[in-house]
């Protein structure tokens, strides 16, 4: 549960701010008191079992200092957070943390930390805005794409007697070795394998194994020299010289289902037509959904463009840090590392951190706005709102919205989301105020900004002056 810090923030220069902090001695005691219990359950003395050593006896055995000292320090992040929730402070970047002197009993602890936060920014015009917008358009090719895929995914595989080409599929069995240093072959794991499917040209296997097959029929066995790639991501195998037996079993050809109504039937409609006319209308859908959101994001980047502010390099810099590392973070999950990154992308950090900066900026500005909006239209998204919002979240966690609304109050969660809500609601305002006009329209008001009205890195009025269609995010 929040605990009870008293709070005072200092605004800084260059949208940073200090925040003093008080905790109060009641609640350092407690702290001091929990952490003793928890050095307590490891501590051994004569006359206690093991883990029960009482808390006093802890505290005078250790020695005060050396307790506080723990519980402080396991406890001060828990504190900046809920400082953070009493200010309403909007982070950017990492605290610069100042603890000062531990107190002595029956004094309050303080500590103070700065940081960087959302700039201020002056509303411009953020209602009725005119934001050009493209009209869904479903191409024939698109749909014959979506009718190809399907072919593919209801081929299937006839057994031929000829010589295997690209594109065919082969069943084999194989048996490889390492060649030793002596000549002698060495046996690996995964070097053998019965029945394996292999589509000749698909580039799956390591290269000249594929092209080696091609022109083998059914029954024939043939004789791979190979090497592994230097960079084969089982690192025992990297570089090295192989030998494979192969033999070809059956020569399989992929057979394409003809678009018939057969098709149609196979897929649960009636005719091809219908087929068609179901591709073309989930088409639109999607285009229409993407154009949506395309559309609230160059809304919001017109009132971005009519708004004032000011944001220093160095929050620009720091939201670039913050962008960077949750990149890290989502490539951890994947197994992939920071070295493994940056040597697939030929890039240094300080490389994509110069290339993120625009992005920052660009985030920075429109979180600016949104802010601003939600306090000029007094925004304030109650409970049944945040229940309903909450659901979809609460059904994947098979919760009552109920419950976890609760769990995110406890922990201290809520005015995050809460505000994230709101952020959302005043993006939505924006789209909705706004009136669509044509891509064209809009691209001929764009030429005609004087240029210290341009901005190289953003859109003008939702139309980027370096490629057509609507600026998105990801571009």
């Amino acid at each position: 549960m929040p605990s009870a810090l008293t709070t005072t923030v200092t605004e800084l220069p260059e949208s940073r701010v200090r925040v003093q902090v008080q905790v109060p001695a009641s609640e350092l005691e407690q702290r001091i008191e929990g952490k003793a219990r928890e050095l307590g359950r490891k501590l051994k003395l004569p006359g206690f079992r093991r883990g029960k050593v009482p808390a006093p006896l802890v505290i005078q055995r250790v020695g005060r200092d050396a307790v506080l000292e723990e519980a402080v320090r396991d406890t001060l992040s828990s504190w900046y957070v809920d400082a953070l929730e009493r200010t309403g402070i909007v982070p950017v970047g990492d605290p610069k943390v100042d603890l000062g002197e531990l107190p002595p009993r029956g004094e309050s602890l303080e500590f103070s930390f700065e940081i960087g936060v959302l700039p201020k920014a002056t509303l411009g015009e953020y209602r009725g805005l005119e934001v050009g917008r493209a009209e869904p358009l479903v191409e024939e090719e698109q749909v014959q794409h979506e009718i190809d895929g399907l072919r593919e995914r209801l081929a299937r595989l006839q057994t031929v007697e000829r010589p295997a080409e690209v594109g065919d599929f082969v069943v084999i069995d194989y048996a490889g070795a390492l060649v030793g240093e002596s000549g002698e072959p060495e046996l690996f794991a995964g070097g053998e394998g019965r029945d394996q499917l292999v589509e000749l040209g698909s580039g799956n296997l390591i290269d000249g194994f594929e092209q080696a097959l091609a022109g083998a029929r059914g029954g024939e066995s043939r004789t791979l020299a190979l090497t592994f790639p230097a960079d084969y991501d089982r690192g025992e195998l990297a570089g090295r010289e192989a030998s494979f037996e192969v033999t070809v079993k059956e020569v399989k050809r992929k057979e394409l289902p003809d678009v018939d109504d057969d098709l149609a039937i196979d897929t649960g409609f009636d005719t091809v037509e219908d087929l068609r006319e179901d591709i073309r209308r989930r088409l639109r859908e999607a285009e229409e959904q993407r154009i949506d959101g395309e559309f609230r994001t160059a809304a919001l980047d017109v009132a971005v463009e009519h708004a004032q502010m000011q944001v220093p390099s160095a929050l620009i810099e720091a939201r670039a840090q913050e962008m960077w590392e949750r990149v890290l973070h989502t490539l951890s999950h994947r197994g992939i590392t920071r070295e493994a990154y940056l040597q697939i992308t030929g890039r240094s950090e300080q490389e994509i951190l110069a290339d993120t900066a625009p992005e920052a900026e660009r985030a920075l500005r429109r979180e600016a706005v949104l802010t601003a909006v939600v306090e000029a239209e007094g925004i304030t998204p109650g409970e049944a709102e945040l229940l309903e919002a909450l659901r979809p979240a609460a059904e994947r966690e098979q919760l009552p919205p109920e419950q976890l609304l609760q769990r995110l109050r406890d922990a201290g969660r809520l005015e995050e989301v809460r505000e994230d809500l709101a952020a959302r609601r005043a993006m939505e305002l924006i789209a909705a105020e706004a009136k669509p006009i044509p891509i064209e329209q809009a691209r001929a008001r764009e030429a005609l900004w004087t240029p210290e009205k341009e901005r190289a890195a953003e859109p003008v009025h939702g139309v980027p002056p370096t490629h057509g269609g609507l600026w998105t995010p990801d571009r």
